[in-house]
């Protein structure tokens, strides 16, 4: 088959995936399970991540985001805002992405706000976009590093992970998040 018919049916796909949102959309309950789940799994395999959480103004969490491509790629999880422990806004994660790819994966993302400026500019967005609207950090470090102290110059940090632990040289540089009415 002819990669230029591949790349369009693949295109295709992943136009349908993000214009139809609704399609996929999980339900506030699916969500909050999921936040849950993730937070639970979150404070186990990070050394220190409960007391960075409850430092932190703002944590935005996607227990699931699916990641798929072939040559070109996409993003697409839907999370919570949570504040004080309570969740106060729901919202989406997509972004899309050209060059060697090939599959699916799933990844959770946890993105603390470790300042009250920063958070106040992400819940005022219309559409916030890392990298553009905001710099994130994405914390890597070796195993059995307690970041408890993390963030002491970074306003914002992102935690990308599965059920395997963290996941190393990624970024969500152009990852866009938007607020979802639920």
């Amino acid at each position: 088959m002819n990669i230029r018919i591949i790349r369009v049916i693949a295109l295709t796909g992943l136009m349908l995936l993000f214009l139809t949102p609704s399609a996929q959309a999980a339900t506030k309950a699916e969500i909050n399970a999921g936040v849950k789940a993730t937070l639970k799994l979150f404070k186990k395999k990070v050394p220190g991540g409960s007391s960075l959480i409850k430092r932190a103004k703002g944590s935005l969490i996607f227990s699931e985001i699916v990641k798929g491509g072939l040559g070109i790629g996409g993003e697409y999880g839907e999370g919570a805002l949570m504040v004080k422990g309570r969740t106060v806004d729901y919202y989406s994660t997509a972004s899309l992405s050209v060059g060697f790819q090939f599959g699916v994966q799933t990844k959770s993302m946890v993105v603390l706000f470790l300042n009250s400026n920063e958070l106040k500019k992400f819940r005022n967005s219309d559409g916030w976009k890392a990298g553009v609207d905001g710099s994130v950090a994405v914390v890597e470090w070796g195993a059995g590093k307690d970041i408890a102290t993390l963030g002491e110059d970074k306003p914002i940090v992102a935690f990308i992970f599965n059920n395997q632990g963290l996941m190393y040289n990624l970024t969500i540089e152009g990852s866009k998040f938007t607020k979802l009415k639920r």
